[in-house]
């Protein structure tokens, strides 16, 4: 699995201090930096510090990062996902869409 290059994370399914619940298992490459992290505040904390979401025409990068297999999903898979991974079926927390205008444009 890839959790060690999450930023913030403090477990191995990628959650965090901001972030730790049951569903709480998925980290975001940042279009700015290019580096994962556990959520936005970890982001803000930590991060480059010159915050860009992703532009729509790129939603087809691989930028989603499923704490419970390791699967890579592109940001369409992750937004088609109805909140559970497409590989492993463990479920992602559907809260986390309430935040996506942080990542992703609309």
């Amino acid at each position: 699995m890839q959790t060690r290059n999450v930023k913030g994370a403090i477990d191995q399914e990628t959650r965090c201090r901001h972030y730790h619940g049951k569903n709480d298992r998925i980290a975001i490459k940042f279009y700015c930096c290019g580096e994962y992290y556990a959520c936005y505040k970890c982001h803000a904390e930590h991060g480059c510090g010159n915050t860009k979401v992703w532009p729509r025409e790129k939603f087809d990068q691989a930028a989603i990062l499923c704490g419970s297999c390791g699967t890579e999903l592109t940001i369409n898979a992750y937004l088609n996902s109805g909140a559970s991974c497409p590989k492993c079926d463990a479920n992602f927390n559907p809260g986390c869409s309430l935040h996506h205008h942080l990542y992703f444009q609309k």
